[in-house]
């Protein structure tokens, strides 16, 4: 194929599966579609809209918590270059291991699809309107909230979205997250958005995730 006759989708997915993440200044994918929920996806969105504050993590065993700050640690330092303060890096962090526990997702395969949707940019926005870290399509703050697609900026409702639509397309497919992150970027069936995840996800490994 030649350099002209790649699309803007190909460089970021290209971008992708180099561990690059977003072009600087694009924001990837964000293609999921619009389609009926069940009540419990509808509650979890809008529980998020009316909780604003990050969430802090609770443990009942010592052990759990000591691996729970080794993870964290370990995944500030990698993320210090894209976010150089390190309240904002904490709170990030910390409410995305939050979240990806309570959906019960992969925390790095999570943090690898918000590298490649945003490259960790909050105010992130796609060709298509997709907003945010994980590029949350506007019509679901139509769906389960007032409309208002502002607040999709704030970090905990995103990844909270995020989160929940990604649980709700790996119980669609039965588990299968090859075809739950096609179904998430809009392309399910195909390979270059799963394995540009999978790809990102490698560098945010760690063994206390």
């Amino acid at each position: 194929m030649s350099l002209q006759a790649w699309s803007r989708r190909d460089c970021l997915l290209a971008a992708g599966s180099l561990g690059l993440g977003a072009l600087p200044g694009l924001a990837h994918a964000g293609g999921q579609l619009e389609e009926p929920l069940a009540d419990s996806v509808r509650g979890a969105l809008s529980a998020a809209i009316a909780n604003s504050a990050p969430p802090v993590p609770e443990f009942a065993q010592l052990e759990r918590r000591l691996a729970y700050l080794r993870w964290l640690g370990a995944s500030s330092d990698k993320l210090q270059r894209r976010k150089p303060d390190f309240q904002t890096r904490i709170e990030f962090l910390q409410t995305l291991w939050y979240e990806t526990r309570r959906a019960g997702l992969d925390t790095t395969m999570v943090l690898g699809l918000v590298q490649v949707e945003s490259a960790f940019r909050k105010f992130a926005i796609s060709r298509v309107g997709a907003r945010g870290y994980m590029q949350i399509m506007p019509f679901w703050s139509r769906l389960i909230g007032d409309g208002d697609a502002s607040r999709l900026f704030n970090m905990q409702t995103n990844l909270r979205f995020g989160c929940v639509i990604l649980r709700h397309y790996l119980d669609r497919e039965r588990g299968d997250t090859f075809l739950a992150l096609g179904r998430y970027n809009g392309s399910r069936g195909r390979a270059e958005y799963p394995n540009a995840v999978y790809a990102a996800a490698k560098a945010w490994a760690h063994p206390d995730a």
